[in-house]
């Protein structure tokens, strides 16, 4: 059986061999491979027969096939027996040279198969092969091309035939004509040479060691005759190309004498190529076997041909390499193995030729020499050891050359020379000094972008190398050590070496590390000998300085540090064991951070105290005093690197501190002062840290020689005896004046706390004065600067002094007001100096200290303060950083001063008073000055509520003013604002909580929540954002006091006229927000609040508000609806429309219409309609006037029943409405308006005057009309308009028609006309909580159950979709009726009389719902029919249908619970194949359902894996694999239910023909996954006949995706063979 269906399989997928789609036919060639896979002597005689018999196959078809055959060959080739692989064998070479034309890709998979069998069989391919090719007949191309890759890839096989096949070949080669033919003898010849070759160096292997190269060497020549000096002639490249590289191979198989003889003819015609052809790799290669042929038989030509050979490799290894073209890069490889070969055989001649080369200019020429010198160092070192000297000398060109390129050369060949010993030669240090003054290039010199064509590198490429090669030569030459050793230490000082620090170091640590391991005495540097070794002075200060900024220099900083350890016995010998244990503290520290989170204050601070440490550890004043001088010495070095020499200067200060020597310390203190460049602010920064830290240990020396050098001629305009100040001009002495300011500011600053009271004032202070007041006119903004900087240093020095309580600062005034004048005078749009941050730094300093500031002078201060900062325009978002840190550092300062003037006044009267001060700024129109106002309140918040005390339970009085400023301001249209809002009330809300007694650590839940809010008001959506306003009035109104509540109010009612829209909106929300939560405590307020809604209606006509102030009267009425309404009613009447529409906004809410219009009732029968005049008791004239109570509530009930959602209410309300206004009709007909309103009346409607008729009468008449209306009973109001029926009701003379009329009317509509109830209405009845009444849902059961019989289908569906609903209005209800509704339901399944299953779909939707509320001895019954009943459905050509169905199927599954009877599994094994395949649906509710009933259909089958394994891939909303998850599902399925086997496949094979395309490829792989995960056993299940014929149809199929899948399968089936 095997066989046979074997063939029948493997002759389908030959028939679809022929599909027009490529990716079909790459699929059956990968069915064809997996049949081979499994028998691969059946597939490979399937497709041979097919080839035979179908000869005239197009020859693309039979090259696919020949393809598979090879891979099945290839992959099988043991498995073969002689008989099959004779079959191959002629077939393809009967294939191979079938056509006598080349067609290239078919006989090239023909030779494949040969070549594939002759692996194995290389006798029976050889005696094929050589069959046609036979002596005195050309054989055809491919044979030719056969026989070359089997000498390729069977070398031992194929080289005993190499004789008779050589003997053969030589009488072809003159019969070749065609370059094609020639171009395949050059290839075979070439094959033929390396596999012979490859033979004899493996004679060991061998089957035949007693091959020897004489074999072949006569015909290797012959062959060599015709190519050489026949065929390399050629016109055509393709051939030339051809023989060269035969040639090549064929050299090393040449007699000695031969190739002797032929070597002046064939050098130069090889190389003769390199003009003819671009890609020169072939004849680079050629050329370097030959030479290497040559050099092995010990040719004495070879020298003659060396001026040509070396000339023409040079021009090749000048060729720019091209990195997209790898023969290009594989060409130069070639060309420098000649070269090698060349150095080997002829260095003297060689050098003699290259070393010239390094002087020419040209770039290329240059590089290409130095490539050519570095490699024949590196690969002829014996050759090239006594030419050191010579080479080295060559080297000095080249050296000066800026040429990146010939840089990158020239280290690269220092590399090489490292590595050989060439640097210990005299001459060797310059090459090292190269190699660091290239490491030391600036990695930013080279941002120009090169174009794709630029032969240029950067500048970083040359640097990178360099630094890799010192630290490689260090590190790995041995022979280097005492080279470098201790000479790179000459290059640490030098400033133009700087870039090369790191690597330096680097290489300097591991030098020295080696020299310890030898021994101490090799570790100490001897200075005797070498007077260019810098001093251990200098070398502390360079590696001190240059620390101060580690992450430069690609980290110098930790180098550095590393280095000076390893040098410690060299510095001084005491210092080794605490440098052991300090510096790797810094480096640690360095460890732990970046560039960016580097404090760097923080880390000068670690290296000065490191410094301290070490000159403690010395405690040698000649060796610190020595110190110090080469610290001033090595400044000039660092000008123009100002940070450094700021750095340095604080060194100098550290160094000066611990000299013990006086004279010392003064005569460089004057030093720095004269020599200092004071132009510089960095410097005189710098300078002034020196002298601050030096008064640390000598204040007085200092101070005593800042005196002197004022006292000098500094400050004369004339010349003075100081030569080097001479020609200072004005400006010079205004910076030299800048500096001593600051220095004295530094030495407030740094001195010692208990010296420095007594010195601020009488030294100090008046210094600094004296040098400012010397200025005449303007002062210098430097100066300025200076002097500011300077008190702020000085009052923060009194301040932090242990007796700043008892110190009277007497000039404290003076300089509070200096500072406001120099705030005042800064430019209030902008910020470009540190003037204003550190003036007010000053201030707050001082205002600390006593005397107290007046309270005019604090309020000046504040005032000034904030109109200097808070305008500030800020600058464009990320132009300069600078500008933004100085405006966040003055930020920072006017906090502080804000929060120590409030610490001198810690009560809530403080607090306002800050506040108040930030009012106006909290409400400017600018959104940046109202940001930094909330920044600076929630700042005043904070620091008040932290050091809160509380000695006794006081109010917390002006809590709801404070909150009513900052709450609306959530919703700022800055999200910063609104977050420093949150912020505001957070603190508040925790103030009032203090104030309540609760400690400072006490968390409150309430307040806590603000937290979590604050990211809300990040969201631009206008929603969230007031929703989260919403939620922070919610919590404000838990945690409010109540006698705060109406203050909180009112502030916020006056916010509803903030210019910010967003604010006000904010206040509506949180006004209404309070009302519903806390204003059941506002019944007494309710007048004045209602007052205040309809003053600010007034105001403004912003419909916002006006909805706000609606929903706000909404609020009041439902918790005090008697007091709004009385409230309402007291509003002048007419009624103006903002009182209408708070009237209109009660109607919102059924519950409180009902309760408002009962009031309104009320108040109409509470006083009499009308009064009679005085005039109409003494006449019969009228005279009757209405009273207003009743009046008002007619015009309030008109106005609450005109809303439309009044007419709940209503209706409610009905009879007693109806009954009340109709007698107010009565009783006001005739009845007139009091005087006042009369001339209202008359004036007729305003702008704000509502647009009604007071008349008490029409008013009545309106509210009943607006009744009737609300009631449903349009009808009547239109039929009463078009026969008068109203006019006739406001006449007396017409009143009782009037009535009557409306009386017909009325009783015209019976009471089945006003209220209509259809099928429509019943079953949205069902769906509501109305059914809980029992009677209420018997009642509409039996009436819906009558229409199910109706004989209209739409009638049928809505009473199933009604009955349904039973279960969303009273699933309680369900199980009581379950058998009831179950019957109903399902009946609709059989509906017989609706061609389009609409009612079967009703049906199916409504007991999906009803499923999981019945109980189950009602279901199960049912459960068979239900399953059987919908199955049809699955495959509908409606949507609605597979997804309601496969839906319900879920369902029905879930209701079993894992515990369905065998019948009812039955069913769902039945719809397994139907829901995986339908997972491919191309509608996704279906795909979606049958996720959920596979996910439901896994207990069921009772098997856990693979419920799981549903359960994981069908996950809603999880992307799904189909392949993957249909893969798993089959293999599960097999290894547990392996009997199901025949029923799938046979369900599988129903979807074969389905009209959607991609079940129709879903089918098959499911067959396929099947088949692929089931034992071969079982194969009696399958029809295979069946199922085969199936799959040949699919074959068929128009899609190409399902041919595919059909191929795919039936490569599988032959697990059943």
């Amino acid at each position: 059986m095997a066989e046979p269906y074997v063939r029948k399989l493997s002759t389908i997928l030959l028939d679809a061999v022929t599909d027009k789609d490529p990716l079909v036919q790459e699929q059956v060639c990968g069915a064809l491979c997996a049949l081979g896979d499994a028998q691969p002597a059946e597939a490979l005689r399937a497709c041979e027969e097919y080839l035979w018999q179908h000869e005239k196959l197009a020859h693309p078809y039979r090259t696919m096939i020949l393809r598979a055959m090879e891979t099945v060959v290839s992959g099988h080739i043991s498995e073969l027996d002689k008989d099959v692989a004779r079959a191959v064998i002629f077939l393809a070479s009967s294939e191979m040279t079938r056509a006598k034309e080349l067609v290239c890709d078919w006989q090239q998979a023909a030779s494949n198969v040969l070549v594939a069998v002759g692996k194995r069989f290389i006798g029976k391919v050889m005696e094929e092969v050589l069959s046609k090719f036979q002596p005195g007949a050309l054989p055809h191309y491919y044979v030719v091309q056969t026989l070359a890759n089997l000498a390729a890839s069977n070398v031992f096989g194929m080289v005993p035939f190499l004789t008779s096949i050589l003997s053969t070949m030589l009488p072809m080669l003159g019969m070749a004509k065609h370059d094609t033919m020639r171009v395949a003898f050059c290839c075979a010849l070439q094959r033929f040479s390396e596999s012979t070759l490859e033979y004899l160096a493996n004679l060991d292997q061998a089957p035949d060691p007693t091959v020897r190269k004489d074999t072949f060497a006569s015909d290797i020549f012959s062959a060599y005759d015709v190519l050489f000096n026949h065929w390399m002639q050629s016109r055509e490249a393709k051939l030339r190309l051809a023989v060269v590289e035969a040639l090549g191979p064929m050299s090393h198989l040449l007699p000695s004498e031969k190739l002797e003889e032929q070597l002046p003819k064939l050098l130069p015609g090889v190389v003769a190529l390199y003009r003819k052809h671009a890609e020169a790799f072939h004849v680079s290669k050629s050329l370097g076997q030959i030479l290497e042929a040559a050099v092995g038989v010990g040719s004495r030509t070879l020298e003659a041909q060396l001026d040509l050979l070396l000339a023409a490799l040079h021009a090749q290894i000048c060729v720019p390499v091209e990195s997209s073209s790898p023969l290009v890069v594989s060409n130069q490889k070639e060309v420098l193995r000649c070269f090698t070969v060349l150095a080997c055989c002829a260095p003297d001649r060689l050098l003699a030729f290259l070393l010239p080369k390094l002087d020419a200019s040209n770039e290329r020429t240059r590089v290409g020499t130095l490539q050519v010198l570095r490699h024949v160092i590196n690969s002829a070192a014996p050759q090239m050891e006594v030419k050191k000297p010579f080479i080295l000398s060559s080297m000095r060109l080249p050296l000066l050359d800026t040429n990146t390129k010939v840089k990158r050369a020239v280290v690269q060949v220092i590399s090489a020379m490292a590595h050989h010993g060439y640097l210990e030669q005299p001459g060797g240090e310059a090459m090292v000094e190269y190699i660091v003054q290239q490491c030391a290039l600036p990695p930013e010199s080279e941002p120009r972008k090169l174009a794709p064509d630029s032969e240029d590198l950067p500048e970083d490429g040359v640097r990178a190398i360099s630094i890799s090669t010192l630290y490689l030569v260090s590190t790995t030459v041995d022979r280097m050590s005492d080279v470098l050793w201790p000479y790179l230490l000459e290059f640490l000082t030098p400033t133009r070496f700087t870039g090369a620090l790191t690597p330096l170091c680097r290489s300097l640590v591991h030098l020295a590390q080696k020299k310890q391991e030898v021994g101490a005495d090799a570790f100490l540097i001897q200075y005797d000998g070498n007077g260019a070794l810098p001093s251990p002075y200098a070398i502390t200060t360079r590696l001190l300085t240059v620390s101060s900024h580690p992450y430069l220099g690609d980290g110098r900083g930790a180098a550095s540090l590393r280095l000076l350890n390893v040098l410690h016995r060299n510095i001084h010998p005491l210092l080794g064991q605490r440098w052991a244990t300090t510096i790797p503290l810094l480096l640690e520290h360095l460890d732990e951070h970046t560039e960016e989170t580097l404090s760097q204050k923080e880390w000068e601070e670690k290296l000065l105290a490191f410094l301290r440490d070490t000159l403690t550890v010395v405690s040698d004043n000649t060796w610190t005093c020595q110190l110090s001088l080469e610290m001033s010495k090595q400044l000039p070095c660092y000008n123009g690197i100002a940070q450094e020499k700021n750095f340095l200067y604080k060194c100098i200060g550290t160094t000066l501190g611990a000299a013990s020597s006086k004279e010392v310390v003064r005569k460089q203190l004057q030093e720095l002062l004269e020599t200092a460049r004071h132009q510089e602010e960095a410097e005189r920064e710098g300078l002034a840290c020196c002298f601050g830290i030096c008064a640390i240990s000598h204040l007085d020396d200092v101070l005593a020689q800042l005196e002197d050098f004022m006292r000098s001629d500094v400050f004369r305009k004339s010349t003075g005896i100081f030569n080097i100040f001479k020609d200072r001009n004005e400006n010079e002495v205004e910076k030299l004046k800048g500096t001593l300011i600051l220095c004295y500011g530094h030495v407030a600053a740094r001195a010692p706390r208990e010296l420095v009271l007594a010195k601020v004032e009488s030294d100090i202070l008046r210094n600094i004065f004296q040098y400012f007041s010397t200025k005449v006119g303007a002062p210098d903004p430097a100066l300025k600067l200076c002097l500011v900087q300077s008190v702020c240093m000085a009052s923060q020095a009194i301040c932090s002094s242990a007796q700043a309580n008892s110190f009277h600062f007497s000039r404290k005034a003076e300089l509070v007001a200096q500072m406001m004048e120099f705030i005042k005078a800064e430019p209030p749009d902008s910020l470009r100096t540190p003037i204003r941050k550190k003036a007010m730094l000053a201030c707050t300093y001082m205002a600390s200290l006593e005397p107290a500031l007046e309270e005019h002078v604090q309020a000046d201060l504040i005032h000034s303060c904030l109109h200097s900062v808070l305008p500030v325009l800020p600058e464009p978002e990320g132009e300069d950083d600078h500008q933004e840190s100085l405006y966040l550092d003055t930020m920072r300062a006017l906090e502080g001063l804000l929060t120590g003037l409030l610490r001198r006044n810690m009560t809530p009267q403080g607090l306002q008073i800050m506040v108040e001060h930030l009012s106006p700024w909290i409400k400017s129109p600018r959104g940046h000055e109202r940001v930094r106002a909330l920044s600076l309140s929630a700042c005043l918040l904070r620091y008040f509520l932290e050091h809160l005390h509380v000695s006794a339970l006081v109010p917390f009085h002006n809590l709801g003013l404070l909150i009513g400023l900052f709450s609306p301001r959530c919703a700022d249209l800055w999200p910063a604002t609104r977050q420093e809002a949150v912020s505001c009330v957070y603190a508040l809300l925790y103030l009032q909580l203090g104030y309540e007694g609760f400690s400072r650590d006490y968390r409150d839940d309430v307040a806590e929540r603000l937290l979590t809010l604050k990211e809300g008001l990040v969201h631009p959506d206008s929603a969230i954002l007031f929703h989260t306003c919403n939620s922070i009035a919610q919590i404000i109104a838990k945690r409010l006091p109540p006698e705060q509540l109406i203050s909180l109010l009112l502030t916020m009612f006056e916010g509803l006229g903030d210019p910010d829209r967003n604010c006000s909106r904010a206040a509506t929300v949180m006004v209404n927000c309070l009302l519903k939560e806390r204003g059941n405590m506002l019944q007494e307020k309710v007048p004045e609040i209602v007052s205040v809604l309809r003053s600010k209606l007034q105001e403004t006509r912003e419909e916002y508000i006006l909805q706000a102030a609606q929903h706000s009267v909404h609020l009041l009425a439902s918790q005090h609806c008697a007091a709004v309404v009385t409230s309402l009613l007291g509003s002048p009447l007419p009624f103006d429309s903002h009182t209408c529409t708070l009237w209109r906004a009660l109607a919102v809410e059924p519950s409180l219409t009902t309760q408002v219009l009962g009031l309104l009732l009320e108040k109409l029968s509470k006083d009499v309609p009308f009064k009679e005049t005085r005039a109409f008791l003494l006449s019969s004239s009228p005279g009757r006037v209405a009273t207003l109570l009743p009046l008002a509530a007619t015009c309030a009930l008109c106005e609450v029943m005109s809303a439309p959602a009044s007419g709940p209410a209503v209706l409610e309300l009905y009879p007693q409405l109806f009954a009340a206004l109709l007698l107010r009709i009565s009783c006001t007909v005739g009845v007139a308006l009091p005087r006042n309103l009369q001339a209202k009346e008359r004036k007729g409607v305003g702008s704000a005057v509502a647009p009604r008729s007071l008349e008490p009468c029409s008013s009545a008449a309106d509210a009943l009309q607006a009744m009737l209306l609300r009631g449903g009973n349009e009808d009547v109001v239109q039929r009463m308009e078009l026969e008068g029926g109203w006019q006739l009701l406001r006449t007396s003379a017409g009143h009782e028609e009037g009535v009557t009329r409306l009386a017909r009317f009325c009783a015209g509509y019976p009471r089945g006309t006003w209220e209509p109830v259809g099928p429509r209405v019943r079953l949205q009845l069902l769906n509501s909580n109305v059914v809980n009444d029992l009677m209420l849902l018997e009642s509409l059961l039996d009436n819906l159950a009558a229409r199910q019989k109706d004989t209209c289908a739409s009638v049928r569906r809505l009473v199933l979709r009604g009955l349904a609903n039973v279960a969303s209005g009273s699933p309680d209800k369900v199980r009581a009726h379950g058998p009831q509704l179950l019957t109903a339901v399902i009946g609709g399944l059989d509906d017989r009389d609706d061609p389009h299953s609409l009612v079967a779909l009703e049906a199916m939707v409504g007991l999906a719902r009803l499923l999981d509320l019945v109980e189950p001895q009602d279901l199960h019954p049912v459960l068979l029919h239900v399953a059987i009943r919908i199955r049809p459905f699955f495959d509908s050509e409606k949507m609605e249908l597979r997804s309601a169905s496969i839906h319900l199927f879920g369902h029905l599954n879930k209701a079993c619970q894992g515990r369905c009877e065998d019948v009812f599994l039955e069913q769902v094994v039945g719809g397994l194949v139907p829901l995986l395949l339908h997972l491919r649906d191309p509608q996704g509710p279906v795909t979606s359902a049958c996720r959920f009933a596979l996910r439901m259909c896994g207990p069921n089958l009772q098997c856990d894996e693979l419920a799981a394994a549903l359960q994981k891939h069908l996950q809603e909303g999880r992307g799904l694999h189909f392949g993957e998850f249909l893969n798993t599902t089959c293999k599960l399925l097999m290894h547990h239910f392996p009997e199901l086997l025949g029923r799938l496949v046979s369900t599988g094979l129903f979807y074969f023909k389905s009209s959607w395309e991609d079940i129709r490829a879903a089918a098959p792989m499911l067959t396929g996954f099947l088949v692929l995960h089931v034992e071969p056993e079982l194969r009696p299940q399958v029809d295979l006949e069946q199922l085969t014929a199936a799959l040949q149809l699919l074959l068929k199929d128009p899609a190409p995706l399902v041919r595919m899948k059909a191929a795919e399968t039936l490569g599988r089936l032959v697990k059943f063979a």
